[in-house]
């Protein structure tokens, strides 16, 4: 499912003149980034972490209580595709981590409009909904410091911090109770599921699918996805439908890659893939466990 908000900014109620929110998102090099995802998806996993972040700030952009969005990245593709977008890109300079990241950010906001309030929130919500990102900002305006617990009840996938506060994150791991602990209020309102979903496994991923992902997510899961068409288990080669009808082989190195057993024609197979059009080629068929 795809959900139609993001691509299209300020479509929620109001304009920029009463967006008065500063988001930053950290994101690390699309090498390294979404580590528990490659059980799950092998080699997509840079391009499912581009997709998500790219999803993450439309959607964040949208909002009608945002004013801008700033990524903190060393990435040089994910800050050219994020600013096409309309982020703002700062180098981590720190270098030292999550946390260091999002404090540069944030002061990199105030070094432009001080005062600003601000708002750390994650790269991995690809089910980003402005309307429920509005409600969140609107219920965390009302606190000094106020944080909302991730889909697992574990983590936190925002953080705000009203004008002239400092934002003082600790995420990572068990980062709900450090943030409560360091006295900031917890963020209890229903109905804000798409804010809360990151996606760090294949678990997760399915429930954002579930829930409805931006478009960069959708076009890049639809892209890893096929339905098995031929197989012959002598030569442990056959072919897939892409979900257009177009037919590609495979060899038995894909075949291999996957870890599989047998194919039957029919069922649904997680594709992995180089080059594009005519040049296409399968590197990898398993069965599908979106």
């Amino acid at each position: 499912m795809v959900h139609p908000w993001t691509g299209a900014r300020r479509r929620e109620g109001g304009s920029a003149t009463n967006a008065v929110w500063s988001l930053v998102v950290p994101l690390k090099p699309l090498a390294v980034a979404k580590s528990r995802l490659a059980a799950a998806v092998g080699a997509s996993r840079p391009g499912l972490a581009l997709a998500f972040a790219q999803d993450t700030v439309a959607g964040a952009l949208a909002c009608a209580a945002v004013a801008d969005v700033v990524v903190v990245t060393d990435d040089a593709e994910a800050g050219k595709e994020l600013a096409r977008l309309g982020a703002r890109i700062v180098a981590d300079a720190p270098a030292t981590g999550l946390n260091a990241a999002l404090v540069h950010g944030a002061r990199e906001i105030r070094r432009i409009r001080p005062g600003a309030a601000v708002a750390a929130m994650n790269a991995d919500l690809p089910a980003l909904r402005p309307p429920e990102l509005l409600r969140v900002l609107e219920a965390a305006s009302v606190f000094p410091r106020a944080f909302l617990a991730d889909a697992a009840g574990i983590g936190t996938t925002l953080l705000s911090a009203a004008p002239d506060v400092e934002l003082a994150p600790s995420f990572g791991g068990p980062s709900r109770a450090r943030h409560s602990a360091s006295g900031a209020a917890e963020i209890g309102i229903a109905n804000v599921e798409s804010v809360r979903r990151d996606v760090d496994t294949g678990a997760d991923l399915r429930a954002a699918l579930a829930l409805g992902v931006g478009r960069h997510t959708a076009r890049y899961s639809a892209r890893m996805q096929a339905t098995a068409y031929t197989y012959d288990s002598q030569t442990r080669s056959g072919s897939v439908l892409l979900d257009d009808g177009t037919p590609v082989p495979f060899g038995a190195p894909a075949f291999d890659a996957g870890g599989l057993r047998l194919l039957r024609p029919g069922q649904r197979v997680r594709i992995e893939t180089d080059g594009e059009g005519p040049a296409l080629r399968i590197t990898l068929v398993t069965l599908q466990t979106f």
